[in-house]
């Protein structure tokens, strides 16, 4: 079994067995993929809170999976052990808990999943402060006084968010090699064409900008063949077309 489902920021009780009881006929050969912001990668070290919730989620009969989203520590995330796993690169946080890395197309259960995580934060108004800026406090204060939202880079914000060139040439390659055709395509954020559609339904007109990111996963979009591509990143549930799926708290089977 595929289960799929969006957004987590490091809260997991949508699994625990009472609200996801399917999980009682799961094993470790059945899967839950998150598509991006999974959070539980996020403190400067691993905490006794962080490591218990990694430590629940190891001990559930299914195995999890994610993409990377925009809130995600990379600084920690990337230093995990990077080993192959059904076709692809991930890495292990923990046996049963592993980051499938960018631009990777995994055979998981006979289907196809090609995986791209990281999007653009867009709650960042008021720009990233840098920690070791000696006007920090100043500016901080201001910022809050003025209610606007900002990051701090390398606590709350990572550069690592969008992906580098080589990442975008390693997918496709991947790609081109299964002739830009697979089951499944797990994205934190949308192609351009499809945030524009969603900016419409959720009624954020003014959020959401294109950048090098959604521009490529558009070139996706319109070349690969696929069936279902499930997205996170905005925080609602919609069938954005009969293909493109926008999911957050819904767990939902796709095999």
């Amino acid at each position: 079994m595929i289960y799929v489902t969006g957004d987590c920021h490091g809260e997991f009780g949508r699994f625990k067995t009472k609200i996801f009881p399917e999980q009682k006929s799961m094993t470790k050969d059945d899967f839950v993929i998150i598509c991006g912001d999974f959070g539980g990668v996020w403190m400067k070290e691993e905490t006794g809170e962080e490591r218990h919730l990694l430590d629940w989620l190891e001990d559930k009969p299914f195995t999890t999976l994610f993409v990377d989203g925009n809130h995600e520590n990379f600084d920690r995330l990337e230093q995990y052990p990077e080993k192959p796993w059904n076709g692809g690169r991930v890495h292990e946080i923990r046996p049963s808990v592993l980051h499938l890395m960018r631009g990777e197309i995994f055979r998981i259960s006979g289907r196809r999943i090609f995986t791209f995580g990281g999007a653009a934060s867009h709650d960042i108004d008021g720009g990233i402060l840098e920690p070791d800026d000696p006007y920090f406090k100043i500016k901080k204060k201001r910022l809050d006084r003025q209610w606007k939202c900002f990051r701090i880079n390398h606590v709350s914000w990572w550069e690592r968010e969008l992906p580098s060139g080589e990442e975008f040439r390693h997918a496709r390659e991947n790609l081109e090699k299964a002739d830009w055709e697979v089951d499944y395509i797990i994205t934190h954020c949308a192609p351009t064409s499809v945030q524009d559609t969603v900016r419409w339904l959720v009624g954020a007109e003014g959020a959401y900008k294109s950048d090098r990111l959604t521009d490529f996963l558009e070139e996706i979009h319109s070349r690969c063949a696929y069936k279902y591509w499930f997205f996170g990143h905005y925080h609602d549930e919609r069938n954005v077309s009969e293909k493109d799926k926008l999911l957050y708290e819904q767990i939902v089977r796709i095999a």
